[in-house]
């Protein structure tokens, strides 16, 4: 090797050497070694014998280059990320390695810099589910732009897996079933449709985050996924969000207003509150009959079918006012659960607003299949639980509610994030704009 070029050749490919200085390693007795780089080894590889801590010079050759000149360049290239302090190692820890080892137990609740359960299981139900499967094999340093496209496009317009549900509780109640037909119990199970563009941009949000914590961690010089291609929040099938018209709304309400949570489907359309923070409220905290609002300062979330109990979404409470029909029907509902108490021997006084005759709470998971077969049977088109969110704030835009107003009931963390959701109610606001402005002052 020339000691003024740090290269070598070696066969008929190239390599340059660095020098790294004194670094942590561990050493067994059969003498192997191995350097520390993010967090020591209990035992040894090899042989299974003690390791034990010392200090040791290191050097770090890489190869694999076609001529001297790539080599020299790559060279140059390391020694200015050394001298800058950033020591990017080898491609040998694979994206599996760095999301199970590192990145995801590093955010376990409960400990320094964790997350919330529900923000938790999301980010590795993403990791497990889609991310591990298709590309958990590339190195992390290898992973590119054009990588990550090319796994979104697939997401997009692959089947997706199958996945193993969560076993309910045996006291978990079935209400309100859906009817099933024997031609649908012999009919042949569907392929399961390609992940929506939503949930591709949610697990890229996983991605990003991950791969912006190991630029971080000095583990990569850059974050591929901020430069990657987003899907639309259109697909091939339509509008990737589902809202009802308001008589599509209506006609739903009035299919269910003799059902036991009819109060609980109306003041979701009339609030545009979350599912959880509706499971949430609390009748003695939460409703302030005086003033006709409700206090949302917690939410009930289903995690791995575990109801827990936590702040709401943004990790702020708010308070929403609430319409004469929407209150009047949460006082008959009041009332109703007080004759239940009187039936019910062993009653549950769980004091949240929306409970069962025994005065259990519902479980969320519960509520949205719940919600699934009432809206079969209102022969309405079909939506998510969580459209009824969506279908408060289009309808609210549309009718001329100022945008400011929609994002503090509905919780937004800022007006952007309700101007870019609900971007397609918008132009009906700059029509009566356009209509209202003009009719100041135009000629007759």
């Amino acid at each position: 090797m020339s000691a003024v070029t740090g290269v070598r050749k070696r066969g008929k490919k190239w390599s340059y050497i660095v020098e790294l200085g004194a670094q942590p390693a561990q050493r067994c007795e059969c003498g192997a070694r191995y350097w520390v780089e993010r967090k020591p080894l209990e035992a040894c590889p090899n042989c299974g014998g003690e390791l034990k801590q010392r200090i040791e010079h290191r050097q770090r050759e890489v190869g694999g280059f076609l001529t001297q000149t790539a080599a020299k360049k790559a060279r140059a290239t390391c020694l200015h990320d050394l001298g800058r302090g950033v020591d990017i190692k080898p491609a040998k820890t694979t994206l599996k390695d760095y999301l199970n080892e590192e990145w995801l137990p590093g955010m376990l609740p409960g400990i320094e810099g964790g997350v919330k359960p529900s923000t938790y299981l999301g980010r590795r139900i993403h990791a497990e589910r889609h991310i591990i499967p298709a590309i958990g094999h590339i190195p992390l340093q290898t992973l590119s732009r054009a990588m990550l496209n090319a796994f979104y496009r697939r997401l997009l317009t692959e089947p997706r897996a199958e996945v193993e549900q969560p076993h309910k509780r045996k006291d978990e109640p079935k209400e309100e079933p859906s009817a099933v037909t024997e031609s649908e119990k012999k009919a042949e199970p569907k392929a399961r449709p390609p992940l929506s563009p939503l949930t591709v941009r949610h697990i890229h949000a996983t991605l990003r985050k991950a791969l912006g914590d190991a630029v971080k961690s000095d583990l990569i010089m850059r974050n591929p996924a901020e430069s990657a291609n987003l899907p639309g929040m259109k697909s091939e099938g339509g509008h990737e969000m589902k809202t009802w018209t308001a008589e599509e709304l209506r006609a739903f309400l009035l299919s269910v207003k003799e059902s036991r949570l009819y109060p609980l489907w109306l003041t979701l359309a009339t609030t545009g509150m979350r599912r959880g923070e509706a499971l949430g409220l609390r009748w003695e905290e939460d409703v302030k009959w005086e003033y006709a609002r409700l206090q949302i300062q917690q939410s009930m979330t289903s995690v791995g079918y575990e109801v827990t109990i936590g702040e709401p979404k943004t990790g702020r409470g708010r308070s929403v006012s609430v319409d004469p029909v929407t209150l009047a029907t949460l006082k008959a509902f009041r009332t109703q659960q007080k004759k239940e108490k009187l039936r019910w021997p062993g009653y549950v006084n769980s004091g949240y607003v929306f409970v069962q005759e025994d005065g259990k709470p519902y479980h969320p998971d519960r509520i949205s299949k719940v919600f699934e077969a009432a809206v079969k049977a209102s022969k309405q088109p079909r939506i998510r639980l969580h459209d009824l969110r969506h279908t408060y704030a289009t309808l609210a835009l549309g009718a001329g509610v100022h945008p400011k107003i929609v994002s503090e009931r509905l919780g937004h963390a800022t007006i952007t994030i309700t101007l870019d959701t609900y971007s397609h109610a918008i132009p009906a606001l700059e029509e009566q704009a356009a209509a209202k402005v003009a009719a100041l002052f135009m000629p007759e």
